[in-house]
């Protein structure tokens, strides 16, 4: 691992997190432990495209088990896709209710920006608890 000479911190900077979410993604089990030397972490460039997994399965709502199983899949030498469909294919349901429950507030917004009642007490936007609205 002789390619291993960046610093924590510029590998941070160059990702684009603070120096705590390196240490976090370590501890966590998401990078791996890195070379020491001198007791200060060196990583090699490899780190980024770990990162680079890291942050695209943040952004698609995979929580940190999530992208621990992926990761680990891969590292097993195990096909990406099989834990890659698996996961998505637990997390679209709840993507899919997310979307219908933003769809049904919209909806009622778009309802409320058009209301022309003189008290709350009389609206039908607010009648039965707003039964428009997903509880």
């Amino acid at each position: 691992m002789d390619d291993a000479t960046l610093t924590i911190g510029q590998v941070a900077g160059r990702a684009g997190l603070n120096v705590s979410a390196i240490r976090y993604y370590e501890a966590e089990g998401l990078l791996p432990e890195a070379l020491r030397v001198g007791g200060r972490r060196r990583y090699s460039e490899d780190v980024f495209a770990r990162l680079g997994v890291i942050d695209v399965a943040k952004r698609a709502g995979f929580s940190l088990d999530d992208i621990r199983t992926l990761l680990e899949s891969g590292d097993a030498g195990e096909p990406a896709h099989a834990a890659l469909q698996e996961l998505a294919g637990r997390k679209l349901p709840e993507v899919q209710e997310l979307i219908q429950r933003a769809e049904a507030v919209r909806g009622w917004l778009e309802a409320a920006q058009a209301c022309d009642c003189e008290t709350l007490d009389v609206c039908a936007l607010f009648q039965n608890e707003g039964a428009a609205l997903p509880r």
